[in-house]
């Protein structure tokens, strides 16, 4: 059963999970406006306009309570962002959830982007009381793969060929956790 007041920011052992704020746009059009970090996204590079639009959304994403509804959370590490996590709300009664990141490439390795998905799986099992937590990504990610991996998910589909995405037909992963499931937070 879900709870009824979402608990924020989350501390984890190193790391500080909270609502993003008009502030962070800098610190978010830092990583998204690079081609590298962007190139197995859904979205181009970010100019600063986007990055401003993305934030201003974002800021809204705070408190989910149906289907279609998100939450958006910033990464912190001794107060410099360093990613930013999203977890949206879908399926019947709110019952599966779809998480999506993205990591300042100058800060991985360090297990940062482990330890916060950590914390929003606990969050969507525990707090939203979820079923199902998914997770797409472009099957060339390979370091999104990994993560997965790390968290425990499943890979359950490789759908070939699925998305027409930056002008070519990409493969998608599609991995997955339930809350029963042994690795489960």
């Amino acid at each position: 059963m879900p709870s009824s007041a979402l608990s924020l920011p989350i501390h984890t052992k190193r790391l500080l999970l909270r609502n993003y704020e008009p502030d962070d746009l800098e610190s978010i059009f830092d990583y998204y406006s690079d081609p590298d970090v962007c190139r197995f996204l859904l979205s181009e590079p970010y100019s600063l306009d986007d990055a401003r639009d993305v934030v201003d959304l974002r800021c809204r994403w705070t408190d989910p309570t149906k289907p279609g509804d998100s939450l958006a959370l910033v990464v912190e590490i001794n107060d410099f962002v360093v990613g930013d996590l999203t977890l949206k709300l879908r399926g019947e009664k709110s019952s599966i959830g779809e998480l999506g990141w993205c990591f300042h490439p100058a800060h991985s390795g360090r297990g940062l982007a482990t330890e916060a998905g950590s914390a929003m799986l606990a969050l969507a099992f525990e707090h939203f009381g979820m079923h199902r937590v998914i997770a797409q990504m472009d099957a060339r990610n390979t370091a999104s793969a990994r993560l997965c991996e790390r968290l425990g998910m499943t890979r359950e589909a490789h759908h070939r060929q699925d998305w027409w995405n930056k002008g070519e037909w990409t493969d998608t992963y599609v991995y997955a956790m339930l809350a029963n499931d042994e690795t489960a937070c």
